[in-house]
């Protein structure tokens, strides 16, 4: 398994909690992923998915 990382490793290289890896995890927003037991595997070469929250201005909601 030395083409993929853990999701600790992942949330540490992207500057995310572990647990939003996870949830990317759970929703296959990263490609290529497999589950082991209870441990998610990543690929190496995987880029952070874009968040897809919307963004606030000002305060405000975009529209």
């Amino acid at each position: 398994m030395t083409g993929y990382i853990t999701a600790s490793e992942a949330a540490k290289n992207w500057g995310i909690s572990e647990r939003r890896v996870q949830k990317l995890c759970e929703e296959n927003r990263i490609p290529g992923v497999s589950k082991l037991s209870y441990m998610w595997l990543i690929p190496k070469d995987a880029k952070k998915p874009v968040d897809g929250r919307r963004k606030r201005k000002g305060g405000v909601v975009n529209e």
